[in-house]
């Protein structure tokens, strides 16, 4: 039978409990905002452990928001790392300041933080650092927030793949000044379209947030400053109070997936063929990506798919060979790390509601091509 690389629709029991509360919203005639997503808001602070969460219409303007807040614009340099989902860069691109590109290191894949303090070092107006914990595990967060302290500029973490995820048993997102989150469907705490979040512990930059989120406006019709429309919709909001509710039972079923394909790879003898996710305090398991030999990566995933196995790569090109930010002048020779995983990457089904059968369905898939 395939084994789809992720189905959303697996869970009846939920989603019954989600369109009751879709035909709640719809008989509450509140749609924009209002109680469905203030309450959601509460939730999400407390689960999080940090003051205040505040929703909005994706993960990436999750992360605009926040740069709007600070004043990012022209002339400004943001530090952030080249092997990332794209909305990391482009929100940076946005505000029209100028993304300074990092190397990854070779564990997880996440911001080197001998690059970054080397980047902010020979940068002439650094801004913000954004950190990514991608796939769902935590970046060094000591190390990064130490460098971002040394040279007094705030750090954003971009947390869109990691809800779940933990570093020394603290939930991630209150390290720096905030965090974006995305809620797009096919991520751990997924909703019904668009959506994101963001978590601070800074109540007067919760405020100025907040502000933007609305077109700047704090009275109808007063606008205070230029913002722009960031808000959730209700019914985004009931859906994810539902979902939150089964969030450390997600986390824990995903990372027993991780640990079943640790355990079947190992058993097919594949160790030495694929380099496996390492695991942390707590890794989400948004993705999980293996790091195959360069040269089987594509003949692989042909295999897979003509198996019905569903896989993926992420990410085939890093930031600093996108057409868009082919004026920046980098040279893929100072990036080797997010250069080699952009080769070797190979990402296979994680989600909950995967079988441990069709996990064993997907490793013989791969040990028929490798063996």
């Amino acid at each position: 039978m395939p084994v789809p690389l992720i189905d959303l629709t697996r869970n009846q029991a939920q989603l019954a409990e989600i369109e009751a509360a879709i035909v709640r919203v719809v008989r509450s005639g509140h749609y924009i905002l209002g109680p469905e997503v203030e309450n959601l808001e509460t939730e999400l602070a407390h689960y999080l452990g940090c003051k205040h969460a505040l929703t909005m219409s994706s993960g990436t303007d999750a992360l605009l928001a926040p740069m709007m807040a600070l004043g990012i614009g022209p002339g400004d340099q943001v530090v952030l790392p080249t092997y990332s989902f794209f909305a990391t860069a482009g929100t940076v691109a946005r505000t029209g300041a100028t993304p300074v590109f990092v190397d990854a290191e070779p564990t997880f894949k996440n911001i080197d933080p001998e690059r970054l303090e080397a980047a902010l070092k020979a940068c002439d107006n650094p801004k913000a650092v954004v950190g990514v914990h991608l796939f769902g595990a935590a970046f060094d967060v000591d190390a990064v927030v130490r460098i971002c302290r040394d040279y007094s500029v705030p750090l954003i973490e971009d947390a869109a793949q990691a809800i779940g995820a933990r570093h020394n048993g603290r939930m991630l997102g209150g390290h720096g000044l905030c965090a974006g989150w995305s809620t797009f469907p096919t991520k751990n705490f997924g909703g019904l379209g668009d959506g994101g979040f963001m978590t601070t512990n800074d109540t007067e930059f919760y405020d100025h947030c907040k502000l933007l989120r609305n077109h700047g406006m704090a009275q109808q019709y007063l606008h205070h400053t230029i913002g722009g429309n960031f808000r959730m919709d209700a019914m985004q909001a009931a859906a994810l109070r539902v979902k939150l509710r089964d969030m450390d039972e997600v986390t824990e079923i995903r990372r027993q997936n991780a640990a079943n394909y640790r355990r079947l790879f190992e058993e097919a003898d594949l160790m030495e063929w694929a380099e496996l996710p390492t695991d942390t305090d707590r890794h989400a398991y948004h993705q999980f990506v293996l790091h195959v030999p360069e040269e089987q990566r594509d003949p692989a995933i042909q295999h897979l798919r003509e198996q019905g196995v569903g896989c993926a790569i992420y990410y085939p090109v890093p930031f600093h060979r996108q057409p868009c930010f082919e004026s920046l002048g980098y040279n893929a020779a100072d990036f080797p790390v997010a250069e080699e995983a952009s080769r070797r990457s190979l990402a296979l089904p994680i989600f909950q509601g995967l079988t441990e059968a069709e996990q064993v369905d997907v490793v013989g898939a791969i040990k028929h091509f490798v063996k």
